[in-house]
């Protein structure tokens, strides 16, 4: 983008009651879904008293507390849902069984909940239908508990946006150092996570907005290869690099829900291909599962911020201790020519994308891009507060995808990505996967100026580009910490190639053991002790 049972329920109601962040059992809000089915399975805890307390939790950290901003809304019908749930639970039943999740709020659901990309100009009428991969939670037996704050659009608004702000969540903050950005788009997806107001949650990618959030909140983050998980149902960015897929705070966790959502949908052309690759993912959660494993290190997306260099030179260490293979460095070739391309397709996407989207939400006022511009204008004061829509004015000054200038930035992008880039890295070494750190440290919120999360930025790395444009699959795993803020380390490669990842992320999750619960500090600790740290 992780507890004797007899005392569970009381500790998970007692997280409700007004106790300071800090002082949450780490088991009442940090529970796995294994956790979870466990007490639900023993009769000790029920769908319909998790999400109680989850959204008596909620009101407490996000809304008031902390107040994160993380949830933009909850299911006003989450509680009679959870209770239908707890009726008809079987001894048989999948993973997700009335286990609560939340969605980032591009993902429509036919339901009493809106879906506004954050923005107010899409809050005349909810959807009528469930996004694809939402069918596939409600299927599975999995309660949506309500849609989480984002950057607005997705991030794709303006150059000069702040990460996890939104016109109708406000701006989202990092739990872990209030002060600091949760980093987009998935940015209370990713909070919330981190936060315990849920166990997994949905976030999108088009370019780093599961990768980064994932990151800088400390938990995983799985962007899987292009066609795996549905797209509709989804406000886009772009058909050639848009994806969901699941943030939790364990690589299990993250598979379980990954394997819930995996698979083809008609209203998804590119998912034609889906069925043959989806499978149940938890068969590839191997404590050994660096053994033999040949990873690549790719020094181009390092030497950016010495807080991830130093995880990464320890993340590689103890790869090597497992029975990795790291090659380093490995050339990734073709990283400096991504840029331009890859934003031309963006830019000619959006304009494509969301105007056939617009056109699928019937009792909306807007009805096109240029719809979506007049209406910012208008509500200047709300909705372009601090930064403007650039981006918005460029798509729209943008003609069809029939367009030479188009088809041929396409062509270069994907060739450049992946036939020409991450394949020809893989090949070259006989890799498994690639290895960066995932960003650097959390940087402070700024809505003056922005912020940097830009793949490649000086200031705090990024390596989510490559994968983004070729489509192919990455994972952000937990690695370390510097001044009480989360380090994360990527791994990526070849299309379809998620046992792999997944396999090896799960063997360095096990013995890193990185992951520690958020304290919600107003700010970082400067002291000698925590520097070191």
């Amino acid at each position: 983008m992780n507890r004797p049972a007899v005392c569970f329920v009381a500790l998970l109601l007692a997280s409700a009651t007004g106790l300071a962040p800090a002082a949450t059992p780490p088991q009442v809000a940090y529970a796995s879904i294994e956790q979870l089915q466990q007490r639900m399975d023993a009769g000790t805890l029920d769908s319909r008293q998790l999400t109680r307390a989850l959204l008596d939790r909620i009101q407490r950290i996000d809304r008031s507390g902390p107040a994160l901003h993380a949830v933009i809304e909850t299911n006003p019908e989450a509680l009679e849902l959870a209770g239908a749930l707890d009726a008809k639970r079987t001894k048989t039943h999948g993973p997700l069984y009335g286990v609560p999740v939340l969605l980032k709020d591009n993902i429509d659901t036919g339901d009493r909940m809106l879906t506004t990309a954050g923005s107010l100009a899409l809050v005349d009428a909810p959807a009528l239908r469930d996004a694809g991969l939402v069918e596939r939670l409600r299927k599975a037996g999995a309660l949506v508990l309500g849609k989480t704050n984002l950057s607005e659009w997705a991030n794709f608004r303006s150059s000069h946006a702040s990460s996890g702000w939104s016109g109708r969540g406000g701006q989202t903050k990092n739990p872990y150092v209030l002060d600091r950005n949760p980093c987009g788009s998935s940015a209370g997806s990713g909070a919330a996570v981190a936060a315990g107001l849920v166990t997994v949650a949905i976030g999108t990618e088009t370019d780093g907005s599961i990768i980064c959030p994932a990151a800088m909140n400390g938990i995983v983050g799985i962007k899987p290869t292009l066609g795996l998980v549905s797209r509709s149902g989804i406000v886009p960015i772009s058909h050639n690099q848009d994806t969901a897929g699941p943030m939790a705070r364990s690589v299990a966790d993250a598979t379980a829900l990954l394997s819930v959502i995996a698979g083809s949908d008609p209203r998804d052309p590119a998912t034609a291909d889906a069925d043959k690759h989806a499978t149940d993912y938890t068969k590839f959660l191997d404590s050994n599962g660096l053994k033999g494993k040949r990873i690549g290190v790719v020094r181009q997306l390092a030497g950016a911020e010495p807080n991830a260099d130093r995880v990464l030179a320890q993340s590689i260490a103890l790869m090597k201790a497992q029975g990795a293979i790291i090659v380093d460095p490995v050339k990734l070739p073709h990283l400096a020519d991504l840029g331009e391309p890859e934003i031309t397709v963006l830019l000619y996407d959006f304009k494509h994308d969301v105007n056939a989207y617009l056109a699928s939400r019937h009792g909306l006022k807007v009805k096109t891009l240029a719809d979506l511009i007049a209406f910012n204008q208008a509500h200047a004061t709300e909705e372009m507060p601090w930064f403007g829509q650039e981006l918005f004015e460029q798509a729209e000054q943008k003609g069809p995808l029939s367009d030479k200038a188009y088809t041929d930035a396409l062509t270069k992008a994907k060739h450049l990505s992946g036939p020409e880039g991450i394949d020809a890295a893989l090949q070259a070494q006989h890799l498994d996967a690639l290895l960066a750190p995932s960003w650097g440290p959390a940087f402070v919120t700024d809505p003056v100026l922005g912020d940097h999360i830009v793949s490649g930025d000086p200031t705090v790395g990024g390596a989510s580009q490559p994968a983004a444009v070729a489509g192919y699959p990455s994972i952000t795993v937990p690695a370390g910490f510097a001044h009480g803020l989360p380090v994360g380390i990527v791994l990526f490669g070849a299309k379809w190639s998620e046992p792999t990842l997944i396999s090896i992320a799960y063997g360095f999750e096990h013995h890193a053991k990185a992951w520690q619960a958020p304290q919600f500090l107003p700010t970082v600790d400067d002291s000698p002790a925590a520097s070191a740290r």
